[in-house]
Formats: C-alpha cells, sequence, structure tokens
C-alpha cells in the first residue's frame, strides 16, 4: 500500500488518490497498493493509520539508490573573490550615505563644525556601538598630522586616539625625534581613518571606510599639517587606495595635496619589535621634511 508524508499537503493528495482509487479500481492515478479491490472507508482508515504511526515516505514503484552519484556532479557557483558594492539596492544606499558624508563633511568650514558634523552623521553603524566619537588629540595647526586606523577600547573609553598601549609607544617614538602631541615647540596633531571603535577591534569594513573618508580628508584639509604620516594599512586604504604598508613604508607620497609617509602602526611593531629599526629610519624622514 502506498503512504504519504504526514503534512497536511501530503494528506490531501493522499486522500485525493483514496477518492479516485475507490470509485476506478486499485491501480488508479498511477499507484499500485497490492490489492484486487478495496472501498473507500476501508482505504482511508488504512491511510490514517499509517500516517498515525508516524509515515513521513512514499514508497514507490521500483526501489531508489540514495548513494548512487550523479554521472556528472554540478560545479558549486564560484563566489566573489573580492565582493564589492557596485550593483543593486545596497550600492545605491551606499553611495547615498558616502555623498551624504561628502556634504556634511564640506560643509564644515573649523574643526568645530567637522567635529559636529560627524556627530550628527547616523549612517555609520559603528556609530550605535560605540561610547564616544574619537575625533582628535594634540595641536591643531601643527606641522606633523599622524593620521590612525580605529579606536581601540581606551580610546572609546576616553574619546582620545592614540592612548592605550600602542599610544604609549606613538608617544615614545615621536618624543624620541622632539615631538609630541603636547610639545608647543614641535607639536604634532592625531585622528584616526574611523572615529569610532569597531566592535572587538575588528577590520573596519569597506562601506565604513568609504562612508568616513569625506570626513578624513576634510579633516586633514582643516588642520593643514605640512606632512602627514599614514600609520598602518588601513589608513593607507581610505588615504592612498592602497594596502601592504610594509612595502608602502619609508616612502614618500601624497595624500590631499601634501607629502605623506606611510608608517608601520606601534600596535604592528608592538608584535614585530625587529621592524622598529625601520620606523626609527621613518621617524627621522618625518624629522627631516619638518625641519627643511
Amino acid at each position: 500500500m502506498g503512504c504519504y508524508r504526514g503534512a497536511a499537503g501530503g494528506r490531501q493528495e493522499a486522500l485525493r488518490r483514496v477518492h479516485v482509487i475507490a470509485h476506478f479500481g486499485p491501480r488508479a492515478g498511477g499507484v499500485s497498493w497490492g490489492m484486487e479491490s478495496v472501498d473507500f472507508h476501508t482505504a482511508k482508515a488504512l491511510l490514517e493509520w499509517q500516517i498515525e504511526l508516524g509515515v513521513d515516505e512514499c514508497i514507490a514503484d521500483t526501489p531508489v539508490n540514495r548513494y548512487e552519484l550523479p554521472d556528472k556532479l554540478a560545479k558549486p557557483a564560484r563566489a566573489d573573490a573580492k565582493p564589492h558594492l557596485t550593483r543593486g539596492p545596497v550600492a545605491e544606499v551606499m553611495r547615498d550615505a558616502v555623498a551624504e558624508a561628502q556634504s556634511a563633511a564640506q560643509g564644515a568650514g573649523t574643526l568645530a563644525e567637522l567635529r559636529a558634523a560627524m556627530e550628527a552623521f547616523d549612517l555609520c553603524d559603528l556609530k550605535r556601538g560605540a561610547r564616544n566619537l574619537v575625533f582628535c588629540d594634540g595641536i591643531a595647526g601643527a606641522p606633523v598630522m599622524i593620521v590612525g586606523e580605529a579606536p581601540g577600547r581606551e580610546e572609546d573609553r576616553l574619546g582620545r586616539p592614540f592612548v592605550g598601549a600602542a599610544g604609549q609607544l606613538l608617544d615614545k617614538m615621536f618624543g624620541a625625534i622632539g615631538m609630541g602631541r603636547t610639545n608647543a615647540d614641535a607639536p604634532v596633531y592625531i585622528a584616526n581613518t574611523l572615529p569610532w571603535r569597531p566592535p572587538q577591534n575588528r577590520d573596519p569594513k569597506p562601506e565604513e571606510i568609504a562612508m568616513m573618508t569625506p570626513f578624513l580628508k576634510r579633516h586633514i584639509e582643516l588642520a593643514n599639517p605640512k606632512v602627514l604620516v599614514i600609520m598602518g594599512n588601513w589608513a593607507c586604504v581610505a588615504l592612498l587606495g592602497k594596502r601592504g604598508i610594509t612595502r608602502l613604508r619609508g616612502d614618500w607620497t601624497q595624500a590631499v595635496d601634501r607629502p605623506a609617509l606611510p608608517m608601520c602602526h606601534p600596535a604592528y611593531l608592538m608584535r614585530m619589535p625587529e621592524a622598529k629599526k625601520d620606523a626609527w629610519a621613518d621617524l627621522l624622514l618625518v624629522k627631516a621634511a619638518v625641519e627643511t
């Protein structure tokens, strides 16, 4: 006797076939019941009995080998190795967010106005999980502006960039060439690529960098440093459109219409102390550029 899945749709189909068999014979509808004759009520009772037992599969006329492989396996669809936001509604939302960021950034005529514009910008999801906007530290108008990557836990807590362990190393590095964020004679000014901390210090997402880069570039224009120090890969992505800090470091380039020097992030130097000799060479380049 055939049996069907216990779902409502399966039961309805089974009852329909019971009606057909009761009126036109046990082999009607392409189903063999294994009986010479059966009345409707008997067939219905047998069907309900099987359903009550938990039967949930059909018995076919021929066996099915579910372990048999097809002659050719379908190739899985190739995932995009470099997912991007170029089409569809997500791309439209991104373009709108970047356009709004550009408009808000260009509308700021002072650093205070830029900070207010960033605080009012609600299209970056990082803002919802952060404690504080991390805007800047140091002395505005300093000849050297350092651009970091994103705030960590301590930066998020205090609302200032580079105040954790990496920030302490940064202060020692620039202190070694006579510069510092509180040094009135040789000051530095510090900002980040992203003003809000990513959850669990994860890497920034491309859309987050794209949204906040207009604010960063306007920040640089208003601070107007003589040279930029671009700290780490994500700052290079935002300002240079490329990454690979170990290849980029030590070579002067241009960003926002001024000389820019990529350097390894202090957090990287803490993990790779052997790279500190290269960082020292980069610091001497910065000092020479400011003094000339």
